[in-house]
């Protein structure tokens, strides 16, 4: 009897990418006008996964925001990967703004994920969700085609990758 096929749906972004985008983006931020004598800073902490913008002025962190934002998509690194917090109040008239990065699946987008394959009916595919990554099997690699497939035409909030295919 033939091994199944599989392969396995999960989420994330190339931290060097990131830091190269930031690394970018600061440079940006230190040759443009509008930001001299600003306090105006980008803080990108690796092991926690969080970008942190400062800026003098709710106008100030819209600009770095795009800027910020611009180099990433340059770089490849998938937006929709951004977990963007909530503007706050910083001491010394600043605001602050933290952007999550999302490096794995949460339960609720795994469940969605796997209740989509559900859904679709595609012949013997079946959907298990192991941790933060959805593991997809069948017997045949052409459903399993046809299952990337499907997933890559919904909108679950994260851009999804697809690996270790089998």
């Amino acid at each position: 009897m033939a091994q199944p096929a599989s392969f396995d749906v999960t989420t994330g972004v190339d931290l060097q990418e990131v830091d190269n985008a930031i690394n970018q983006a600061q440079k940006e931020i230190a040759q443009r006008y509008d930001f001299k004598g600003s306090k105006a800073s980008i803080d990108f902490k690796r092991a926690d996964n969080l970008i942190t913008l400062v800026a003098d002025s709710d106008f100030q962190m819209t600009a770095l925001f795009d800027v910020v934002q611009t180099k990433l998509i340059k770089r490849g690194v998938p937006v929709k990967n951004l977990d963007i917090g909530e503007l706050k109040n910083a001491g010394g008239d600043t605001v602050r703004r933290e952007v999550k990065l999302k490096m794995e699946l949460d339960p609720e987008t795994a469940k969605k994920v796997a209740a989509a394959i559900k859904d679709a009916k595609l012949k013997k595919v079946q959907a298990s969700i192991q941790g933060e990554q959805v593991r997809i099997s069948g017997p045949s690699r052409d459903d399993l085609q046809e299952a990337i497939a499907l997933l890559k035409s919904k909108d679950f909030g994260v851009q999804l990758q697809f690996g270790n295919y089998r």
